[in-house]
């Protein structure tokens, strides 16, 4: 075969081709390699750690209390400590830095999404005052088209001057309170031409309790627990129909709310519980809806009645069962709405607990912020619930009896039944949530952690040993009575169950109450997540018998339904709304729900209140003279 002369166009047709061959790998490498020296280069200048200057300047430790049930978890006692980056607001964190320097700022555009509208400052600032800190809230909000924040710096640093009082002021500021040592914050809290006069936040420096947190409240309701407002006057004044008033109102170190008692039955074995029911509670004064009550105020109404049936009742326990706040852009600063809403409850240092319904989601998505605006409130029982599982708000409280052995003799459940599920068209009306699987599986394992104590449960005298021996040798007689105590269930949405056909008794169909026309299942989730059949029937009070651990779900959510219906065994029970700021039918009077639970949990019975003050619908749900015929469906 001859061979291939070696001229100088076929080695440079080899040479390309060989070079053709290796570039894809070329470009592989070099592209590795640029990347990787980017990402290395990228992760110095603007690594965390760069971007906030983290080091023992930029950190605090902030406190956080434990409930009992995560006291015995973490053995950490009653409070926790937690780091958090001071260039963070969080009003609701227990800082105990203090403020040393605080700013107005007016801009065009939102500083949440343009920085460049921040206080200016320099490196030397930033080291001995801290970093400038957005407090996220418009001062403005529905008052101008400008943008209106508060900025401030705080810092761990023992040689600077701390801020220990705030004041708003007519501009210019008295000579005297400059004199005084008293410091004009930077930029105006009014800018914009209609509203007058010109006013000037000012703050003072100095020894004393300093300044920990600072930001807007609207409405002219209480500030949250541990805030008070700047002296002086307020930013806005409310104008009706058109906008709520503003404060600036600051907490002065870490004030600890008042913890409520442990749920603990009465020495004659009752326990009393009041459920309260859709306040849709404004920022203002709210509106009233669907009453012939005139004059009318939303708020200041709804909390006049709702206080005197407490001091009438005079329950252990309240719990709200969902709508807290109204939505429709009446609720755009729930922090200021959820300082306001127990407040009847809170002063007569009532134990209460809360869960979510779909409207404290519909202006701000933000429940997880608001669970621990509940939990950190005086008299709260309210727990965010475990993190992996659906929704916030999923707990149990135990009630115990009052003698030494301080027995677990009632169970409360609390689920988040959600607001609406994800839309897939634009423009259409998403349906109500559901409880997901993740959650019946938390109830499914809470349920089977409970003890099974000897039913019916009666209590022992401290000095009463020969009735404590008898008790323990009387090992058959016990055995057989063994059961997990009776239980309740609050969750806002109800189940697609709650309007099955009624339970038959021996007197006829067993539900008491009116119920909204039409009785449809409409007003549940149309996603049927399987949580009566899974959970609740599933999970047995034991001692052989087949009757569920949980007696009664009781809802809000239909504000003209307050009918208890016993359904496949299980009673469903409505509250009726509470509130005037919420939808009614004019003569349907606003209402609570009592429910008395007696015979040391044997017994449930409930009825309702009505704002005149008039009490109906009296029935025993469960124990002695409740219908006979347990789980007879009609």
């Amino acid at each position: 075969m001859p061979q291939l002369p070696l001229d100088s166009r076929y080695h440079r047709r080899r040479t390309a081709g060989y070079i053709k061959s290796l570039t894809p790998y070329l470009g592989a490498f070099i592209f590795f390699t640029i990347g990787l020296v980017s990402y290395s280069l990228l992760s110095q200048l603007y690594s965390p750690a760069t971007i906030d200057r983290l080091g023992w300047q930029e950190w605090d430790t902030i406190e956080f209390e434990l409930h009992a049930q995560e006291q015995a978890s973490t053995g950490n006692g009653t409070h926790a400590e937690v780091g958090l980056p001071l260039g963070v607001w969080d009003p609701l964190a227990k800082h105990s830095t203090g403020i040393t320097e605080l700013a107005v700022v007016t801009c065009i555009l939102s500083p949440k999404i343009f920085t460049f509208c921040q206080p200016k400052t320099t490196p030397a600032e930033d080291k001995a005052k801290g970093q400038w800190v957005l407090v996220n809230n418009d001062l403005n909000h529905r008052t101008s088209v400008t943008f209106l924040y508060l900025y401030y710096r705080r810092t761990r640093r023992l040689d600077v001057a701390l801020v220990t009082d705030l004041q708003i002021v007519a501009d210019p500021p008295p000579a005297e309170l400059l004199a005084d040592g008293w410091v004009q914050a930077h930029g105006s809290l009014h800018t914009d031409v209609f509203l007058k006069p010109k006013l000037r936040l000012l703050y003072k420096t100095g020894p004393g309790e300093h300044v920990t947190e600072v930001m807007p409240h609207f409405g002219d309701g209480p500030p949250f627990f541990g805030f008070q407002r700047a002296r002086g006057g307020k930013v806005v004044e409310a104008k009706a129909g058109q906008w709520d008033s503003v404060d600036v109102v600051y907490r002065k170190g870490n004030p600890v709310a008042p913890a409520a008692e442990p749920l603990t039955f009465r020495e004659d074995g009752s326990f009393k519980i009041l459920q309260i029911a859709d306040l849709h509670f404004s920022v203002g004064e709210g509106d009233c809806r669907d009453t012939d009550k005139s004059p009318c105020a939303g708020y200041s109404d709804t909390v006049t009645w709702l206080a005197e049936a407490l001091d009438t009742e005079k329950p252990d326990m309240v719990v709200f069962s969902g709508d807290q706040l109204n939505g429709q852009k009446t609720s755009y600063d729930s922090l200021s709405v959820l300082a306001k809403f127990a407040a009847p409850v809170i002063e007569r240092k009532i134990p209460w607990a809360a869960v979510f319904g779909n409207h404290d989601s519909e202006i701000s998505d933000d429940r997880d912020m608001q669970m621990r605006a509940l939990a950190s409130m005086p008299y709260s029982l309210a727990r965010p619930g475990p993190a992996d599982i659906a929704g916030v708000g999923n707990y149990d409280l135990r009630i115990r009896s009052p003698d030494a052995s301080r027995t677990h003799i009632f169970t409360l459940y609390f689920l988040d039944s959600g607001a609406y599920q994800k839309s897939v068209l634009p423009f259409v009306h998403a349906p109500y949530d559901y409880i997901r699987e993740s959650q019946i599986e938390w109830f499914k394992q809470t349920s089977a952690s409970v003890d099974a104590i000897e039913r019916p449960f009666r209590p022992d005298g401290a000095n009463d040993l020969d009735k404590i021996w008898k008790r323990r040798m009387d090992w058959g007689r016990r055995q057989s009575n063994l059961a997990k105590p009776n239980a309740m269930m609050w969750f806002h949405i109800p189940l697609p169950e709650a309007y099955d056909l009624a339970d038959v008794g021996e007197n006829g169909t067993l539900e008491v109450g009116t119920s909204d026309a039409p009785d449809k299942k409409g007003a549940s989730s149309l996603t049927q997540g399987g949580f009566f059949a899974k959970g609740v029937q599933e999970m047995l009070e034991g001692g052989g018998e087949r009757r569920t651990e949980v007696k009664v779900l009781s809802h809000g959510h239909v504000h003209n339904t307050d009918r208890c219906r016993r359904v496949h065994g299980v009673w469903t029970c409505f509250n009726g709304g509470s509130s005037y700021a919420g939808y009614g039918k004019v003569g349907f009077e606003r209402r609570v729900r009592i429910y008395n639970v007696s015979d040391w949990g044997e017994t449930i019975s409930t009825y309702k209140r009505l704002a005149s003050g008039e009490t109906i619908d009296q029935q025993v749900l469960v124990g002695e003279g409740a219908p006979t015929g347990w789980g007879q469906s009609g």
